[in-house]
């Protein structure tokens, strides 16, 4: 039987072990470090045979679970749903977990450990840097650029050739039409950009 640990046990989880299956893992373990019904991470890091995925939405404690599982020497896994369309041309980080509907266009470049959320389109020459989440319904133009640690909200489009730095917030439903700065949320449409603590 084909197992897989999920690293987190939120809802953001079960979504995770849903592609599992379908990627052919028939034996879903769940671990979380806060839930006492599930084993711990320290319960399972000897059994390093049996690879890893993430079920983690936030940023930076993703980071923190894929630099621990590979000091373990896991195997890290990329999850693709088989509903997604990737490119042939495109190269797709550890630990990455691709959702259904997902368009990842020529050339792109995707990091480890990102969230490709349902129907988001990510269209040529795109980069995108390590532990980001794109959620659902997002668009980003031609030969975007995302650095790490940022969340685009639900419904967000990039228009092209933007620069969006790392640790950045976009806020659900807005439009950027400039580059963004590190450390910087942009909201609205066309979005306005603000230092992240303001």
């Amino acid at each position: 039987m084909k197992s897989i640990y999920i690293y987190g046990a939120s809802g953001h989880g079960l979504v995770v072990a849903d592609i599992a299956k379908l990627c052919g893992y028939e034996k879903i373990i769940f671990v979380d470090d806060g839930k006492n019904i599930y084993p711990s991470f320290e319960d399972i890091k000897e059994n390093n045979h049996i690879p890893i995925a993430f079920g983690v939405g936030n940023n930076t404690i993703r980071s923190k679970l894929f630099e621990k599982a590979k000091n373990c020497d896991f195997k890290i896994v990329t999850l693709i749903h088989p509903n997604s369309v990737i490119s042939s041309s495109v190269s797709i980080g550890e630990g990455t977990v691709v959702m259904p509907n997902v368009a990842i266009n020529a050339n792109a470049i995707i990091g480890n450990a990102v969230i490709l959320n349902t129907s988001s389109i990510i269209e040529h020459e795109c980069k995108i840097d390590d532990y980001v989440h794109i959620s659902p319904n997002v668009a980003l133009g031609g030969a975007v650029k995302v650095g790490k640690y940022t969340h685009i909200g639900i419904g967000s489009n990039i228009i092209q050739c933007i620069i969006i730095g790392e640790n950045v917030i976009v806020g659900a439903g807005s439009t950027v039409v400039r580059n963004v700065s590190d450390f910087k949320k942009a909201y609205g449409n066309p979005c306005k950009v603000k230092d992240i603590n303001e």
